[in-house]
């Protein structure tokens, strides 16, 4: 099992770490670091049995200071359903998704502590909203481990912060309720693509952040990631172009050269937060 974790984790990032003893879990490893995105589902129910055990082992996982800032939305209700896919119309695989979730980052219960205690909320700043933004994150990815172990197929929907003022409306969200990610889930219909990631060199420091050579390392991460995993489309050709070499760097330069989410910080103040 050492020799197919090293094959993935070369084929992911382009090199492995020189491991030479495989260590506990190294069969879980491997299958971790070989997960897929999963936008193609059998027509198949997920028990909601199922999805709540996931749900479950999602909310075990880290918490700021015990905190418990994540809810997860299982959003069932054809209606429900409907009404949040036609915020998505350019995410076609939201709709093929036999279950649909949206997490939450709640700093409202920690807030209500203080309230019925009658005490002040001393610590009303940025880090309220980013704590209990962060807690979801931690979730998100506990949760999508869990399917994957569980056999399921998951594709993460940040859009859905496109229309975050819309998806609380739908989803009856409350002051210092909001929403951080949406996530279809269902039984996966192939094996899926891996994604190759930025080499290891680029995202992993020893001792003090280092971005030297960094150019020279995307460019080379662009080639391996176009030999595998080449674009189907080139983003926004009317303003740029074709371009003959169409790598991850000039994908996500065009992807954000537009704006987007402008006006979340906005919705983030209306929900009573405070970001400074």
């Amino acid at each position: 099992m050492l020799e197919r974790l090293l094959t993935v984790l070369k084929a992911r990032f382009g090199s492995a770490p020189a491991l030479t003893e495989a260590p506990k879990g190294v069969d879980v490893l491997a299958d971790m670091a070989d997960r897929r995105v999963m936008r193609r589902y059998l027509d198949k129910p997920v028990d909601p049995a199922l999805v709540e055990t996931l749900c479950a082992v999602a909310l075990s996982a880290p918490s700021k200071s015990d905190l418990q800032q994540t809810d997860i939305v299982i959003v069932s209700d054809k209606g429900q359903r409907e009404k949040l896919e036609a915020l998505l119309p350019d995410n076609p695989w939201v709709k093929a998704a036999p279950v649909f979730l949206v997490f939450c980052g709640n700093n409202r219960r920690h807030r209500l502590l203080f309230e019925w205690r009658g005490r002040p909320f001393v610590n009303d700043h940025l880090d309220a909203f980013f704590n209990a933004a962060v807690d979801a994150g931690i979730v998100l990815a506990t949760f999508v481990a869990a399917a994957d172990r569980a056999g399921l197929g998951t594709c993460p929907i940040s859009a859905i912060r496109n229309h975050a003022e819309a998806v609380s409306e739908i989803l009856g969200l409350p002051d210092h309720v909001f929403p951080v990610a949406a996530l279809g889930m269902g039984w996966s219909s192939f094996a899926g693509v891996m994604s190759p990631r930025l080499g290891l060199e680029v995202t992993v420091h020893r001792d003090r952040y280092d971005e030297s050579g960094l150019r020279d390392k995307i460019a080379a991460y662009d080639k391996r990631r176009e030999s595998v995993q080449p674009y189907k489309t080139q983003r926004y050709v009317s303003t740029f172009g074709e371009s003959d070499s169409y790598g991850w760097s000039e994908d996500k330069a065009r992807q954000y050269s537009v704006p987007e989410r402008a006006g979340f910080g906005a919705f983030v103040r209306k929900k009573g937060f405070t970001l400074d």
